[in-house]
């Protein structure tokens, strides 16, 4: 017998009970719901508006996107609204948030989109953390030591909450980025230091986590999204001289190497559509700036498939020797795309853009990057490591021999490309051979600019759960020592040939050890210091000017060192009648 035979017997009998009991044995339902000729009853009719106007599951999803618009097209801004949640509870009346801001450039990025959507909620901001309303910290993650500094930083804000007077609000901490999404736990309910936390994909909740927090409660949303771009988000851009600026045009990461924490604390790959992008420049060229930084984990894997019809078949197109953990993907304006239209709003605004991954330059992106006069000739090249098998263990997806290719292929397209790079001392297994080939890595490559750290664990990662952390501490720091000093060597000695040449220089500002001097940055992206002084409007001119920052001036560079060079300055100058820089 089965059991749906065995229990039938028994659900007739227990139905054929119930039906026999009598109305007021009913109680359980304690609103009446019968209908009348005129009409429901009125409590039930109440009930259901009730249920129809208060929150539904949408309401629960980040981002639900129930109305479907072309992204392709410049949105109104627009913010999670919360139906179940007051709006004018929503509302910063006039607090005033600090922010402070540690880790890369995506950080920054994240400061001004986070700082764009309180501000439009009546939110003041103060450059003094003494007279903050919030502190908002935007964090990272990648290294230990940058978490330990804002462990430090959350205990000494402690000490100023509890300091503060009576007679004020009470002061309200909040984590935002990275390390809000990697140790919720230990900052929420083990430590109790903060009031907020928001993931990198969670400022648009960020008025509604602080109208919690106001309200005596500790709030969090650190849900990753699948969607965010903030598109439609406007940053407030606060540069130091407001000449040049970071544009965020992709989020996450998908490559999956195995010491980086990124892809588990900002998501997978998502790009922001080519018409956002380049209405933010347009506007940033309205107020003055002269230079532009396409930003993203991975940004020449930017790939935009918003708008159908503009999107290809072709599949993606890698440096020759690179491979990937995932599919290949089709479709799509890709990164070449993007470059070449963002170049085109004004061939008197630099751009550049960072951080790269070596797999992403097919020849159209170095061709594009050759051909037009104010896409910077100087290319960020992560290799984070010398020795073919440590790159295997770090599943970066190529060999030192392809590496080496690559750069031989960039340097045959762009004969003064200027070069960058990454590099990890004491990855796990890492022998002194492998680190020898490291070290010779360096004097074969000869890079301009270098970011060199000694290795540390991050949880979630593969290496955390397949490999072993078993270089001593001690072995790290010796190794990035050797790396730094071999870097420098090798610098100063491809700077140093940049002597007698004429850079052209966007200049930033007041150089920070003399008012007698300036600085800026050339096209390498190298920092140029030069007596303040009047020099020529153009080269061919007797009248002379004042130099101010945003202004682009020809130096002749007389030293250089692995970190700067040093000139004279010839004249002013535009990108259209300098070019490239002249020997």
């Amino acid at each position: 017998m089965t059991i749906i035979a065995f229990l039938r017997p028994l659900l007739l009998r227990g139905h054929r009970r119930l039906a026999e009991l009598p109305p007021q044995h009913n109680y359980c339902i304690k609103t009446p719901l019968s209908v009348t000729v005129e009409g429901q009853d009125t409590s039930a009719r109440e009930f259901r508006n009730r249920l129809a106007t208060g929150p539904g599951f949408p309401d629960f999803l980040k981002r639900a996107s129930a109305e479907k618009k072309d992204p392709q097209l410049p949105q109104a801004d627009v913010e999670d609204t919360h139906s179940y949640f007051p709006e004018a509870s929503l509302s910063g009346d006039g607090r005033k948030v600090y922010f402070e801001t540690y880790g890369c450039q995506m950080n920054v990025s994240d400061t001004e989109i986070a700082w764009s959507i309180l501000q439009r909620r009546g939110y003041l901001r103060t450059k003094d953390p003494s007279q903050a309303d919030v502190i908002l910290l935007v964090t990272c993650s990648v290294r230990e030591k940058a978490e330990q500094t804002i462990w430090n930083k959350l205990r000494q804000l402690a000490t100023l909450k509890q300091k503060r007077p009576k007679t004020q609000s009470p002061l309200k901490l909040g984590v935002l980025g990275c390390m809000a999404e990697r140790l919720k736990t230990e900052l929420l309910e083990r430590e109790k230091l903060v009031d907020v936390l928001a993931g990198p994909d969670a400022y648009r909740d960020l008025p509604r986590l602080l109208s919690v927090a106001h309200g005596g409660l500790r709030a969090s949303n650190v849900l990753l999204s699948l969607e965010e771009t903030y598109a439609d988000v406007m940053p407030v851009h606060r540069t130091p001289q407001g000449h040049s600026a970071f544009v965020s045009v992709m989020r996450g990461c998908d490559n999956m190497c195995s010491y980086c924490i990124v892809p588990f604390t900002r998501g997978r790959e998502r790009s922001r559509p080519i018409a956002s992008i380049l209405e933010e420049v347009r506007l940033l060229l309205d107020q003055g700036v002269r230079e532009v930084t396409l930003l993203g984990q991975n940004v020449n894997s930017y790939r935009d498939t918003s708008v159908q019809q503009l999107s290809g078949v072709e599949p993606t197109r890698r440096s020759r020797g690179f491979s990937a953990l995932y599919r290949d993907r089709q479709g799509g304006l890709r990164f070449a795309d993007l470059l070449d239209r963002v170049s085109l709003v004004d061939p008197e605004m630099r751009v550049r853009f960072t951080s790269p991954h070596p797999k992403d330059f097919p020849d159209e992106v170095l061709q594009l990057i050759q051909e037009r006069g104010n896409i910077c000739k100087q290319i960020h090249l992560p290799a984070q490591s010398g020795s073919s098998r440590v790159l295997q263990a770090m599943r970066r997806g190529y060999t030192r021999e392809a590496y080496l290719e690559l750069v031989a292929h960039i340097r045959g397209i762009i004969p003064e490309v200027s070069l960058s790079s990454d590099f990890i001392a004491g990855f796990c297994g890492e022998t002194e051979e492998d680190h020898q080939q490291t070290v010779s890595l360096l004097r074969d490559v000869r890079y301009n600019m270098g970011f060199l750290f000694a290795y540390s664990m991050r949880q979630k990662t593969h290496a955390s759960r397949r490999l072993q952390d078993d270089v001593p501490l001690e072995v790290k720091q010796r190794r990035l020592e050797e790396l730094i000093t071999v870097f420098r060597e090798e610098a100063s000695k491809v700077n140093a040939g940049l002597i007698g040449s004429a850079q052209l220089v966007l200049v930033e500002g007041e150089s920070k050890r003399s008012a007698t001097e300036l600085c800026g940055r050339n096209e390498g992206n190298l920092k140029v210091i030069f007596p303040r002084q009047e020099v020529p409007t153009n080269p061919s001119s007797t009248c002379t000017a004042a130099i101010s920052p945003g202004d682009y001036v020809l130096v002749k560079i007389t030293s250089a060192s692995s970190q700067s060079l040093r000139g004279i300055p010839l004249c002013h100058s535009t990108l259209s009648s300098t070019g490239t820089a002249v020997h």
